[in-house]
């Protein structure tokens, strides 16, 4: 066998290589974590940060922040919206009444409350949001979070790096499943789409399942021709034995495996997170970064009221105009804050609590935000809302965040922020920073890793 000359070559016969071990699935496997699993990134400018992984909890179409983190109690009716503020368990801080739960832990999380930018759509929104670059994503190919920490601080053990739990809609396209310029090799292995999601009680995740017809022997058989094909004592060939090993053993083996198996969790747990999809899908993402994943993206879809026919994942497009009767953005359909905030609450609440008792928080950051918030004005129910990326907020706890804290603020209508304003830049190597990134790419000293500058305040 030819010797490969480069590294691209390098991982195009791996991905063939794991073919032939038997038909592994492919997307979001993050091929080249499982050839590094045992290497660190490289330390060129290496940060500080504490936290081990990362779980993402993506709020899909804007949560309104007048409703929910940044209530404006003095603003008219029609600024304001329908619900009134409550005093959490820090003093001075305050959140919707609606989440009384996560009112009552607000000293372990910080709400940054001046997120800010120019995308208003949801395709350049989200590529803000979860790639930390204001640059329009039609012409951008920067990576999403989790797929340069698959390439900055892959797995150390035998798991991919980064997983995506429950599909976003067509809005966004599915740049979001790509590993943007770094390749496919670093895309998310993406688990639930639409109602086929871990809130099933009977949900089986299937993507380490070999083809139909190939049984663990011929697996191993087959790994055993290849070792005889591969003679070679080069570090080339070495790398790919090691890769063939481990794939096999993600294939045929029970660890990985058990981490997306929610039957393995009493019921009573499992009741604690909700039985909907975010509650699942939140407890499905624990389950794996205490496998080891890196990144969990979670789309914050709450499901559909019952009796209610699923239209899309899209809770937090909450849009009266598009929709009528029940579906203004205070109704209880699945696009109205009645149904979604509820959820939220118990979900994320229950998470916050789940980790910090398993000793699990200080080392995984906690993120919940969306693209944009709501326009700080409309006339009445009927007319809806918009799109609005000039003042929003975010939720973090956990790796080394500072919790019972405010950072920034919006102005008395929630329309522009008052103070210190955080970019997508800026956010993006906070989260950098937390999770101990270098701040420049291993193979390029010259790239950073984000263009902005870690908020420290925060920590």
């Amino acid at each position: 066998m030819s010797p490969l000359p480069s590294s691209s070559r390098h991982s195009t016969l791996s991905r063939r290589r794991l073919l032939e071990l038997g038909g592994v699935a492919m997307t979001g496997m993050g091929l080249p974590q499982l050839l590094q699993s045992k290497a660190s990134a490289a330390p060129y400018g290496q940060t500080s940060g504490k936290a081990k992984s990362c779980i993402f909890i993506v709020q899909y179409g804007g949560g309104p922040h007048h409703d929910t983190f940044d209530p404006k109690p003095d603003a008219p009716r029609e600024i304001r919206g329908y619900y009134q503020p409550i005093p959490t368990n820090v003093p001075g801080i305050q959140i919707s009444e609606k989440l009384p739960k996560l009112a009552a832990m607000a000293d372990k999380y910080c709400l940054v409350r001046s997120m800010t930018h120019g995308n208003g759509g949801h395709f350049d929104g989200m590529h803000t949001c979860l790639a930390g670059t204001s640059i329009n994503s039609t012409t951008d190919d920067t990576p999403y979070f989790g797929s340069m920490l698959s390439r900055l601080r892959p797995s150390v053990k035998n798991i991919p790096s980064y997983v995506w739990v429950q599909n976003l809609a067509g809005d966004v396209g599915l740049r979001y499943e790509t590993g943007g310029s770094l390749g496919s090799v670093y895309s998310p292995l993406r688990v639930g789409k639409d109602l086929e999601n871990p809130s099933q009680k009977d949900f089986q995740f299937k993507g380490f399942d070999p083809a139909p017809g190939l049984t663990t022997g011929r697996l191993y058989e087959r790994s055993r021709l290849l070792q005889q094909v591969d003679q070679s004592k080069s570090a080339t060939s070495s790398t790919l034995r090691d890769f063939q090993s481990k794939a096999l053993e993600l294939v045929t083996g029970s660890e990985a495996r058990q981490a997306f198996d929610l039957s393995r969790e009493p019921d009573k747990i499992r009741q604690r997170y909700g039985w909907h999809p975010l509650g699942q899908n939140l407890l499905m993402a624990r389950r794996l970064i205490e496998a080891g994943v890196r990144m969990v993206n979670v789309t914050a879809w709450c499901g559909c009221p019952e009796g209610e026919a699923f239209r899309n994942v899209q809770t937090w497009d909450m849009h009266a105009v598009l929709y009528s009767g029940n579906d203004n953005i205070y109704g209880n359909s699945a696009y109205g804050l009645n149904f979604a905030l509820p959820r939220v609450d118990e979900a994320v609440s229950t998470l916050l609590s789940d980790l910090s008792e398993r000793g699990l928080l200080e080392e995984t950051l906690v993120i919940m935000v969306g693209e944009f918030g709501r326009t700080p004005k409309f006339e009445n129910v009927d007319k809806g809302r918009g799109h609005w990326p000039n003042a929003y907020t975010a939720l973090l706890a956990g790796g080394g965040i500072r919790g019972g804290s405010l950072y920034g603020s919006s102005d008395k209508e929630g329309a522009f922020v008052k103070d210190k304003p955080v970019s997508p830049e800026n956010f993006g190597a906070t989260i950098y920073h937390a999770l101990g990134a270098p701040t420049r790419m291993p193979d390029d000293l010259a790239k950073r890793v984000s263009k902005g500058e870690p908020i420290l305040e925060l920590f």
